[in-house]
């Protein structure tokens, strides 16, 4: 089965901006990989002139609220590195490991990788002295910072985009629909480090067994680049 591959726009955020970024972005990739029957609403950004589309399943809005606070937690523990979270489609199989057993595994067909490089800004010191200042990077720098999030809101525009592309380009890959129960595609969400090896080798593990072959994208991430 040909596995697709789709690396989006890797994001410079900072750490308050992540909620609305990764659900913006996640929840995009699953509107436009639903196939069952949804009622789609309008969801406004909190941080961002940005309107996007969910498909308000329960199954899906929890999943990826999970998977928010979970990526959040790990940034929390690991500030001064790149992040990354991959939505992964699959087809669930059934296998027959010998005369009286049968295993199901997933053969997976499309991958999203999005990419964040959270920036890290040190708390002002609250033990200061009286003739020490503190300056709060907010106040200091109203403008740079102001450039910082139109510039963010710019990028985060283009990587819907970049979605909307992907999917009109890409769809000879998709498997036929067979019982599918839900609004979506039987979809899992990792979350890793871009230092992180052990998620690489995971992702070889998960589509050598079944046959298919990593592309360039995956073989690329298993060997540490950021590059497509």
């Amino acid at each position: 089965m040909n596995c697709e591959v789709f690396k989006l726009k890797e994001l410079d955020v900072e750490q308050f901006e992540i909620q609305d970024v990764l659900q913006c972005i996640l929840h995009t990739i699953m509107f436009h990989r639903a196939s069952g029957l949804i009622y789609p609403k309008n969801v406004d950004l909190e941080l961002f002139e940005i309107t996007y589309m969910q498909c308000n399943d329960v199954v899906i809005e929890r999943k990826i609220d999970e998977k928010i606070t979970q990526f959040i937690d790990k940034v929390k523990k690991h500030p001064n590195q790149k992040h990354q979270i991959c939505v992964s489609f699959y087809e669930s199989k059934n296998k027959q490991t010998s005369w009286f057993t049968k295993k199901v595994e997933h053969r997976y067909w499309e991958h999203w990788y999005v990419n964040l490089n959270v920036a890290h800004h040190p708390k002002p010191d609250s033990g200061k002295s009286r003739d020490s200042k503190v300056v709060n990077p907010e106040e200091s720098a109203p403008d740079e910072r102001e450039a910082w999030h139109s510039g963010l809101e710019l990028s985060l525009r283009e990587v819907l985009f970049q979605i909307i592309n992907f999917v009109k380009e890409k769809k000879d890959h998709i498997p036929l629909i067979e019982n599918l129960e839900g609004a979506s595609f039987p979809f899992e969400i990792t979350i890793s480090s871009l230092s992180d090896s052990a998620f690489g080798m995971e992702l070889l593990k998960r589509m050598l067994p079944h046959g298919n072959r990593p592309c360039s994208a995956d073989l690329q991430f298993l060997k540490g680049s950021d590059s497509v």
